[in-house]
Parts: C-alpha cells; structure tokens; sequence
C-alpha cells in the first residue's frame, strides 16, 4: 500500500541526557553542547527527557534555564514531565520563568496518570495520604489555567508590593506559552483528550494496542481520534528512534546492530497488561532508513518529526546520529534548513 510522500518542515531531536552518577556535571555539560550543535547543525527543536531517580535531567526546568542561556533559536522543549509529581502553580511560574528567558522558545510536554516509580517517590513528594493524590487529567488544566495570565480573586482584589497595590496574578506572564503546551499521548483517550482540550499532540516509538496489535493501527487511531476531536489546527510531532551510520566506524555500526537486534523482542507483540506496542528501532544506512520512513503510514499527516536518541550511546555517537540524519535525512522527507547566518547569528 503506498501512502503520499512526507512534507516535514520542521525537525527536533530527544535526548535522554544521560550522565555519570559519581559525575553528573560531565553529562548535563555535554547534553548543553548537544543542543548548542544541534542549533548550528540546523535543528529546529531540541527536547529533553524529565526522569526521576536515574541519572539523567530530573528537573526539565532548571535544565533548559541553562539551555536558554546556551543557544539562541532552537525551540527547547519537555518531553515529558510526569504532572503528577509537581505542583500545577510552581511548575507554571517555573516554565514560564523559562519561557521568558529564552524569548518565547519554550515547549512544555506533560502527562497526567500515576507517574513511574510513585511507590517510592509518593512517599517523599507528598504529604499525608499521597496514594488519593490527584493524578489526573485535571492537573493538566489546572497547570494550563494558571498559563493564562488570568488574576487571582476578584476584580478588587489588590496586594501590597514594593511598586505599589497590583492585581495579582502569576509572574512572569509568558505570553503565548499556553499554544506551546504539549501532551503525550499514548491512547484513544489522552488524544481525544488532548484534541478536544486544545493541547498539541507527541506522539512516538512506544503506545498502547486497544482493539489491534497492530503498532501503525493503534496509532493512526489515536491521530484520528485527537483531529477529529478538536486538534486539526493544532501541532502534531511525531517521534522515532532513528540511527544512522552512514559516517560511522565498522565498530559503532556493529554496536548500533547490537543494539537494534535486541529491542526487536518487544516489538513482535503487545506487552504487559496495558498491552504496550512498540515500533522498530530504525538502524541501517540512510538509504535503508528511509525505505522504512517512506512505509511509516503515520508520517505523511504530520509536518514535524522528532528524531528521538537512545539511552545507551555516548557524546560523539548522538554527535554522528544527528549529523548523518540531518544532511542525509531529514532533506529526503521535505525539510529545509533555515539559512546558515540564523543559526550562527549572535
């Protein structure tokens, strides 16, 4: 079965920011300079994993206050912060602390659901009985609503402060960051949800089988179901895991194989009780990814593509990755760069 050709016009890239427990400013560092090169390689976005008790970037918000300070174009982003576990009005005044400081660059991905590890971290995040917390949907809007730069109380309400009585509201307003909000979804449900509320759409490499387990089904389902509900104006961004090693050593090439050959398992049924479906890893030669690309039934009705790292490599190898699929890549799928003095302008 054919499908149209792509038309991708905007590329961004997820990386796990990994570093070393005994070292964590080796890797928060190098992460810094990977979105740095990513900006002057031509990427239009950079997002990074929020991941609690591993050593990677726990905190999305404090990371990208550095990145904003780092770069000076790319879109930055969270994919994504687990909403069970914050605070709907801090993280807001955080993220919009962020937004301001990178001049209106900030993309905020959330979930909703109970968060991973909460049997663990419940205990430490939350006071009294935290097994009742409120882990749903509603954290989303509540967060959402407090974007809007709406004031607090009535319309004679006043507060004192060093400049006078104001009206109070959360500070800074970052004007516009509420279209920036992005949910992950992973079913028919969250994308209905995340449609009929106004939220833009990630999608990627990993969903749930409901009726099918079929991994493009399920997923072109789930696209269906977030337009039909109210996201056909909004953003949608599709993300795979992509290693290419066109300009890679006999040794890293073998090592990218390895690891392909060993995630192939997972994607030959549905797992556990949530039946959870997973796409192939796409390694190989450009040529051979794109074959695959081209097959992706899901990739000619988006226009933007997240080009998602693995966990496991290192610095130089995610270096050779975004190198060979942004000048071999990313041009087969529609996209341009954005002209060279954008990117190195300071």
């Amino acid at each position: 079965m054919s499908h149209p050709a792509p038309s991708i016009s905007h590329i961004g890239f997820l990386t796990p920011g990994n570093y070393p427990d005994e070292d964590p400013l080796v890797g928060l560092e190098q992460t810094l300079q990977l979105l740095e090169h990513g900006e002057l390689t031509g990427f239009d976005s950079a997002w990074v994993r929020q991941r609690h008790l591993e050593p990677g970037i726990s905190s999305a918000s404090a990371f990208l206050a550095a990145a904003t300070q780092r770069t000076r174009h790319i879109e930055l982003g969270t994919a994504v912060i687990p909403i069970g576990y914050e605070s709907p009005y801090r993280l807001a005044e955080d993220l919009a602390t962020v937004d301001v400081l990178s001049r209106e660059r900030l993309n905020i991905g959330l979930s909703a659901g109970r968060p991973l590890h909460a049997d663990l971290i419940g205990p430490l995040a939350f006071d009294g009985d935290w097994e009742n917390h409120d882990f749903s949907h509603q954290r989303v809007l509540r967060f959402a609503d407090n974007l809007r730069g709406a004031y607090v109380g009535d319309q004679h309400t006043v507060i004192k402060t060093p400049f006078g009585p104001q009206r109070p509201r959360l500070q800074p307003y970052a004007k516009g960051l509420i279209d920036r909000i992005w949910y992950g979804g992973g079913s028919l449900r969250s994308a209905e949800w995340a449609g009929r509320n106004g939220f833009n759409l990630l999608i990627g490499n990993v969903t749930t089988g409901e009726e099918t387990d079929d991994f493009f089904v399920a997923q072109s389902r789930q696209l269906d179901a977030y337009r039909a509900s109210g996201g056909d104006a909004r953003r949608v961004a599709l993300g795979r895991v992509i290693v290419p090693f066109d300009s890679a050593d006999a040794v890293t090439r073998k090592r990218y194989t390895d690891y392909a050959a060993g995630r192939y398992e997972r994607t030959l049924s549905p797992q556990g009780e949530r039946r959870t479906l997973f796409a192939r890893d796409l390694v190989g030669t450009s040529d051979e990814i794109l074959e695959r690309l081209y097959a992706d039934p899901i990739l000619p009705y988006v226009s933007e593509f997240r080009l998602e790292l693995p966990y496991e490599f290192h610095d130089e190898e995610y270096r050779q990755i975004l190198h060979d699929f942004v000048t071999k890549i990313a041009p087969e799928l529609g996209w341009t760069a954005a002209p060279l003095w954008r990117r190195s302008a300071s």
